[in-house]
């Protein structure tokens, strides 16, 4: 995927999550990352409740001219799930563009996923689960996906670098949590390179 449409217009993506769970800090460590790898970039929350488990949206805009608009994206490039639970509940994929692409914190495959209303509207090649929150216990030691997530979008969409990832973790954090984050990034980059590839084998099939 390219930061830029023909057209000039950037990249739109949208995270959903719940509150505690650093979906608005996703947002704003993809936009660093972004800046990392040269690119022009935005990311901002949605307005309104952000107390711990309720639904929180955050968006970015990655491209490589000035962003101008500041409107909540309605119309994705990428739609990000952190928390499972929200799928079949909240509308997750309103508006996503059909070449879009998803990726879904779930440690289940995404045949097992509901996704009724995703099925169709997109190639099964541009959707991913990884177990994101299995990653960052194992190697941050809290379930907080967000890092294990942009690796994840890493790979799958080449829209922003692992190393612009990482140097924007470092930007962020104390040196030893910003590895444990780099660690995490690094293993859901490597397992979704490895999901894709099956995918795209069977696929041809």
């Amino acid at each position: 995927m390219a930061a830029q449409h023909g057209d000039g217009t950037a990249t739109q993506l949208r995270l959903h999550g719940r509150g505690g769970q650093g979906t608005v800090t996703a947002a704003e460590l993809l936009a660093v990352a972004a800046f990392e790898d040269g690119l022009y970039a935005q990311a901002f929350p949605s307005f309104g409740s952000e107390r711990m488990g309720a639904p929180v949206e955050a968006y970015c805009r990655v491209g490589s001219k000035p962003i101008r608009t500041r409107e909540p994206v309605a119309r994705p490039d990428v739609v990000i799930v952190q928390d499972p639970t929200l799928l079949g509940q909240v509308n997750l994929f309103g508006g996503l563009t059909s070449s879009g692409f998803v990726i879904v914190n779930a440690s289940r495959p995404v045949q097992e996923l509901d996704l009724d209303g995703l099925m169709g509207l997109i190639p099964l090649t541009n959707i991913v689960s990884v177990p994101a929150t299995r990653i960052a216990l194992e190697h941050v030691g809290r379930p907080t996906p967000n890092s294990a997530l942009l690796g994840a979008l890493s790979a799958l969409t080449g829209l922003i670098s692992p190393a612009g990832i990482i140097h924007a973790l470092e930007h962020r954090f104390a040196p030893a949590i910003a590895d444990a984050n780099s660690r995490a990034v690094r293993e859901a980059y490597d397992v979704v390179v490895a999901e894709r590839g099956e995918v795209i084998s069977a696929a041809a099939n």
